[in-house]
């Protein structure tokens, strides 16, 4: 028997998960067990769980979209893993569970010294963050980037990883406290989501071509993202936490004739090749090794105690992830 969080309805995760036993079945063909380790609570898990997800939920379901854990066992035509191998889930779903089954294909294959908690955070931050960095307009070293939500944890898998690339990173933040934090991990300049911050970032800049432009917020804070960019520049939409719709001013379209551009990185996963997804995990994989990439975490909390990792997940306030220990 192996133990996972599901939720037989959708609602409040605090109120609706439950940690409950199920048999583990005999494997067949190119079937993989992996015991899984540590999973991060994001909020699309936690929109999963609500009901608010862009992929519907139907439940009773086991949410997690991303995890970390070791092959435990590989069936009779298994090629590609064995025992002991660290790998991270490549399914949507499905996560938050001592163990996980499925084909080989539907697993990743990671460094065996890889901190086990960082890999858990691979599959969707850091990943989305490439894909905006390397897949949407071709940068040379020394180009400018600019986003908002820079203190999220796209945002700062941004900041590093366009540090490690020659990039030069523009960040907005909402709260002051976060300018400091934000330049010891390597951003280039830091301001203030208002207007204010954007006359500051129009004078660093001063002139300087921008090209792309990371959105996870909308409403006015895109604004500002468009007023910076260049001509021809390319904004990639990967979120909206403003809740509030993405306005384009016409002047925008009519004489800069700026691109927009949406991403979701789990439509992104289910279309990537072998090759493709390698291409992102293997140089992410090896910042994490040699710590130039690295995700913030709470709180480990064990998944019996999944109420409490809910409720903090869901508070403001927090310095990082919060992570449910599965072993």
């Amino acid at each position: 028997m192996s133990l996972c969080l599901s939720f037989p309805v959708t609602g409040n995760p605090a109120e609706v998960l439950e940690l409950i036993e199920r048999p583990l079945a005999p494997l067949h063909g190119h079937e993989v067990r992996v015991a899984m380790r540590y999973a991060p609570i994001n909020p699309a898990d936690i929109n999963f769980i609500e009901g608010n997800y862009g992929r519907a939920a139907h439940p009773p379901a086991i949410p997690g979209h991303e995890g970390c854990g070791e092959v435990e066992e590989v069936g009779p035509d298994v090629v590609s893993l064995k025992p002991g191998d660290v790998v991270i889930p490549l399914l949507s779903a499905g996560c938050w569970a001592q163990h996980m089954t499925a084909a080989e294909h539907h697993f990743a294959l990671l460094p065996g010294g890889i901190d086990r908690v960082q890999a858990a955070m691979l599959r969707i931050n850091p990943v989305t963050a490439w894909h905006l960095l390397t897949q949407h307009v071709e940068l040379e070293p020394g180009a400018w980037v600019i986003q908002n939500a820079a203190n999220s944890g796209v945002g700062r898998a941004v900041i590093q990883i366009a540090k490690a690339r020659g990039l030069k990173t523009l960040n907005f933040v909402r709260r002051p406290e976060l300018v400091a934090e934000l330049l010891e991990l390597g951003a280039d300049v830091v301001v203030l989501d208002n207007d204010e911050g954007l006359l500051s970032a129009k004078a660093v800049l001063e002139g300087q071509s921008v090209q792309l432009a990371a959105n996870a917020v909308g409403g006015d804070s895109a604004i500002r993202l468009m007023d910076l960019l260049s001509p021809e520049g390319m904004m990639v939409t990967y979120g909206a936490m403003s809740r509030r719709s993405l306005k384009v001013p016409n002047k925008f379209l009519i004489f800069k004739n700026l691109r927009l551009h949406g991403l979701w990185i789990t439509k992104w996963f289910e279309k990537a090749s072998s090759a493709e997804l390698y291409q992102a995990l293997e140089p992410l994989a090896k910042m994490i090794l040699d710590g130039t990439l690295y995700t913030a975490t709470e709180e480990v909390i064990p998944m019996k105690e999944h109420r409490r990792a809910m409720q903090r997940a869901m508070e403001g306030g927090r310095k990082g992830k919060v992570i449910l220990d599965l072993s």
